[in-house]
């Protein structure tokens, strides 16, 4: 875990060293925290143009479990890291890569029995007539 939390710092210290000469190439003198506002910010308007989109298509095609999900994940993900940098930080556990698979892994096993026996439920809602097979889905 250790050496992999080394190996993603290593190469964000790469790119940052990168903007930093481009920045003192084209003396545009801009400040380190101008250049954290530009690039986060321009990375992020990044992320907005594919994951909007993505989201209004899944919106539109009545995929909301999948937006839920992916929102999830991605909070998954961060908490488990933030567990992990806190164990090491203040001492109280060992920083390891494999908690943090093993914590996704877990989320994404529940997920799956919780979809399986959602689709059990919505099936019996449809064999009984509760609901038409085209009739859109309204999340609980």
């Amino acid at each position: 875990m250790k050496a992999f939390l080394y190996g993603i710092v290593e190469m964000i210290a790469e790119i940052h060293s990168y903007l930093l000469k481009l920045n003192d190439a084209y003396e545009y003198n801009f400040t380190d925290k101008e250049l954290h506002f530009l690039i986060i910010g321009a990375l992020g308007m990044m992320m907005i143009f594919v994951v909007h989109p993505l989201f209004k298509w899944l919106a539109r095609n009545n995929h909301i479990m999948v937006i839920s999900w992916i929102y999830v994940f991605t909070l998954i993900i961060v908490v488990t890291f933030a567990i992990e940098i806190g164990q090491r930080v203040t001492h109280t556990g060992s920083m390891e890569f494999a908690d943090i698979v093993f914590g996704v892994m877990g989320f994404i096993c529940m997920f799956v029995v919780f979809s399986i026996v959602r689709g059990i439920y919505h099936l019996i809602l449809r064999l009984l007539g509760r609901r038409r097979w085209g009739e859109p889905e309204y999340e609980e």
